[in-house]
């Protein structure tokens, strides 16, 4: 690799890390990239409200402010060993019980009654803990952070993270070791590519159809939420653009035949240690590019179609890219590709970045293929439409 086209790379990598420090939660990925997106010039909008959208102007919004959708209108049209036992193994520690009882916080309402009466006799009286959801001690350290009191928490939601920063490290700073990678990195890619693909004046000037990112919440237990790919969140973004420029109930069947969708999520790389893993000719390598990832019962919702296409952007760019086909004998995992192809009837390829020890704490990628994933859907984002228009397949 050039010298110029390296630090290109780190540049992107670098970006990446920045993003992955500050989004261990959803909730934080979605407020990163609101940040992201406000400062190139997108403008938030509501899907509570009524849209007053223009051709070749860039909005976005959110759901339960864990996933966000992000959109760029063309000026021209619409478009077997130890095994981890949830329950019992990964609880979090908050304190230990004798020290949380000799810290026991007192509230505004007075002390928490401890049951046990001054003259050593049991209380009838109470513990307000009895009558609380959660333990005092917790939610007084939730209080303190936020600046409120105990009592205003009506609920909350709450994950456990790694607090370790993601770095780019290795002999020579080839690698992006961190936690989320799967899938804040592709997430990371997709957004950053759509803005650089719409930031200057003219980027939407012969654009026919619209460019579009959305990231889900829920991938990882199912996508069946309200929020999740398996929501109609991303139809019904879909359906308000379009009736948006016209109230034509053909427009949106017509927009959606047209339409392609890129379902990015990180691929296993073959580990040396573990080359039994992978099949003979489909062995994912990390520096080797985006992955593009087959099988036969639709657990990716690529076929020959989409691939192609997938496939010449990235000649047209000189990019690398590889195949995945897992094993015959081994289960085949899945993502949102077949969610929303099924349920929306587009276009779809399912692509991602190779990477190893995918869903551990502490992830691993090369940082070749995050600048690589992000010059490949950037040149989706500006090319598409002219290639699509010369793809004849049912005529």
């Amino acid at each position: 690799m050039a010298g110029d086209e390296r630090s290109k790379g780190s540049s992107v990598a670098a970006d990446l890390i920045d993003f992955l420090n500050a989004s261990p939660t959803a909730f934080h990925a979605v407020e990163e990239a609101k940040k992201i997106l406000k400062n190139a010039g997108y403008e938030q909008i509501s899907e509570r409200k009524d849209w007053s959208l223009e051709a070749g102007k860039k909005y976005y919004f959110t759901r339960n402010h864990s996933t966000i959708v992000a959109f760029a209108i063309g000026k021209k049209g619409v478009n077997d060993g130890f095994k981890v036992n949830t329950q019992t193994h990964l609880v979090p520690v908050l304190a230990t019980s004798i020290k949380a009882e000799l810290d026991k916080v007192i509230s505004e309402n007075g002390p928490v009654e401890s049951g046990i009466s001054t003259d050593g006799k049991k209380s009838s009286k109470k513990s307000k803990t009895d009558e609380q959801k959660h333990h005092s001690l917790l939610l007084q350290l939730l209080a303190d952070e936020v600046g409120c009191e105990p009592n205003d928490i009506c609920d909350f939601e709450l994950q456990a993270c790694d607090t370790q920063p993601s770095i780019i490290a290795g002999a020579v700073k080839e690698f992006v070791y961190s936690g989320r990678l799967d899938n804040l990195c592709m997430s990371f890619c997709s957004l950053k590519s759509l803005i650089d693909a719409t930031t200057s004046e003219s980027s939407l000037e012969d654009e026919a159809g619209v460019r579009m990112v959305a990231l889900f919440d829920h991938e990882e237990v199912g996508s069946n939420s309200a929020q999740g790919a398996g929501s109609p969140v991303m139809f019904d973004a879909l359906s308000r653009v379009t009736y948006s420029f016209s109230s034509n109930s053909k427009l949106l069947e017509k927009a959606i035949q047209k339409s392609f969708l890129v379902s990015a999520d990180m691929a296993h790389a073959l580990h040396p240690n573990y080359m039994d893993k992978h099949e003979d000719n489909h062995q994912p390598k990390l520096h080797g590019g985006l992955v593009i990832k087959h099988n036969a019962n639709q657990r990716y919702a690529t076929n020959a179609v989409t691939s192609f296409i997938f496939r010449e952007i990235a000649a047209k760019h000189n990019l690398p890219i590889q195949d995945f086909v897992v094993r015959n004998d081994m289960p085949c995992g899945s993502t949102i590709g077949p969610i929303l192809a099924s349920g929306t009837g587009i276009r779809t390829v399912d692509v991602g970045a190779p990477q190893l020890s995918m869903h551990s704490i502490r992830e691993m990628c090369a940082v070749d293929d995050v600048q690589h994933s992000y010059e490949h859907f950037k040149a989706f984002f500006q090319e598409f439409s002219d290639l699509d228009a010369k793809i004849l397949v049912d005529a």
